[in-house]
């Protein structure tokens, strides 16, 4: 191995290394059944945080118009109420947020239905926590979305 090779599996990350010596981990969302692409499949991680930046400037708008009284300071704060009462309501009811909805994801439980109203609780509140959407498992979902039983779906 040379020092290229060892530098491109450094930067690649330990998957990347690992299917380099012959591992097979399959597709994202196999183990859970879902097909590889097109609609159902597992949604990419750059849709789901363009659609949680849709989410958080459309709570933000709202904060920031309708509860604090333009002091910027307690914007981000009622915006963060507002994220999480938006996404109890529209993922309970409709299965996905404004920004889901613009950028065509879904949310679903992991035997594909709809996912009950404590796990979107417990899904929404995690989300609002921010750490648990950092941390990603082989599938590409998130703490929030693992803990919640749930897995963001393309629509």
């Amino acid at each position: 191995m040379d020092n290229r090779q060892a530098i491109g599996s450094w930067l690649s990350g330990p998957r990347a290394a690992a299917e380099e010596m012959g591992a097979d981990f399959g597709h994202r969302g196999e183990r859970l059944g879902l097909p590889e692409h097109g609609p159902g499949s597992v949604a990419p991680v750059g849709r789901r945080f363009g659609a949680l930046a849709i989410d958080w400037a459309l709570c933000m708008l709202i904060a920031y118009g309708l509860f604090s009284g333009g002091d910027a300071q307690s914007t981000g704060n009622w915006a963060l109420g507002i994220l999480l009462v938006m996404n109890i309501l529209t993922v309970g009811t409709v299965g996905c947020t404004p920004g889901k909805l613009l950028l065509r994801l879904r949310v679903v439980s992991e035997q594909g239905g709809r996912l009950g109203l404590g796990w979107i609780v417990v899904r929404s509140a995690l989300l609002c926590l921010g750490v648990p959407a950092l941390i990603w498992d082989r599938d590409s979902r998130g703490l929030h979305d693992r803990l919640g039983r749930a897995v963001q779906i393309r629509a």
